[in-house]
């Protein structure tokens, strides 16, 4: 995980430089300079109108591929079982999710950024071994149901210590708040042989890490990121890295599309009284969304 973080930092480095000298290329043969605003590199307002706006807003779907472990036990000496959620309860490894995003950028280097992600899976399967979850045992050969209802919150400030007409480059401090929520039911054919059992919980996640934006021409943009943390706060010891990699592309004046590939890897551990398990959860995937820019636009220097 570690090892994956440090390559994406590597890479934005790498690319910040090659972008700088392809996006400056760029600028001199599409951009109009603003007499009378030595300061002011470029006329982004008439030129490029989908770039350094006030506010933007993005809403998309998401198709990753999953991949869930989880472990529910009591403190009384009854661990649990590890369970693979897309091999022991049948859960589809593909699926399709709604995600949004809204920045405001308060100045030229500081921007505020909030994200949200939600994804509900269900499955039934026979199973194929006993799985002991929370107070209940599960035979093998028993028919059950199941459910992952996960959503995560983000909110991320981002500032700028590269701030430039073409490129941008910058750290990040957010935290993801994950709300998750999944259980088996053992369906038996009576209401009174039914039994049912739920792993629920709230785990605020801080993390840090790099930003880069890059103007590769009048209607192409990039953006990437990268975010690893590890913290235990209370009963909740979690670790978590997410990256993001997206192309834009502007169709007209304010409206965009974007096109990207976006992972997350966490573990959250959770004790409480009676109860105790964790949650490993990763996964990756293409996006494709919709950005709308609009408000002034943010004054970029070359100096």
């Amino acid at each position: 995980m570690k090892k994956l973080f440090y390559l994406l930092i590597v890479f934005l480095s790498f690319f910040s430089s090659k972008a700088q000298s392809v996006a400056e290329a760029s600028f001199n043969n599409t951009l109009i300079s603003v007499e009378n605003k030595p300061n002011y590199d470029v006329d982004i307002q008439e030129d490029l109108p989908w770039h350094a706006r006030r506010f933007k807003f993005t809403a998309g779907v998401f198709f990753p591929s999953n991949n869930t472990e989880v472990k529910y036990g009591s403190n009384n000496g009854e661990i649990g079982d590890v369970i693979d959620f897309e091999k022991d309860l049948g859960f589809d490894k593909s699926s399709t999710s709604f995600t949004g995003a809204f920045e405001w950028r308060i100045s030229r280097r500081s921007r505020l950024g909030a994200e949200y992600f939600y994804l509900k899976r269900t499955s039934t399967k026979t199973l194929e071994r006993n799985i002991e979850f929370g107070d209940n045992t599960y035979p093998v050969n028993a028919r059950i149901s199941a459910f992952a209802d996960n959503q995560i919150i983000r909110i991320t400030y981002g500032y700028a210590f590269i701030s430039k007409p073409a490129y941008e480059i910058g750290a990040l401090i957010g935290s993801h708040v994950l709300l998750g929520d999944m259980g088996i039911k053992f369906e038996a054919g009576t209401a009174e042989a039914e039994f049912r059992e739920n792993f629920n919980f709230t785990a605020p996640l801080p993390d840090i890490g790099l930003w880069g934006e890059f103007v590769l021409g009048k209607k192409v943009g990039l953006y990437a990121n990268a975010n690893y943390f590890a913290l235990k706060v209370d009963n909740i010891d979690g670790r978590i890295l997410s990256y993001n990699l997206s192309v834009l592309y502007n169709v007209y004046k304010n409206f965009s599309l974007t096109a990207g590939y976006t992972g997350l890897n966490v573990r959250v551990d959770v004790e409480r009284e009676r109860l105790n398990g964790y949650l490993k959860w990763s996964y990756n995937g293409p996006t494709l969304a919709a950005t709308y820019s609009f408000g002034n636009h943010v004054k970029l220097y070359k100096h």
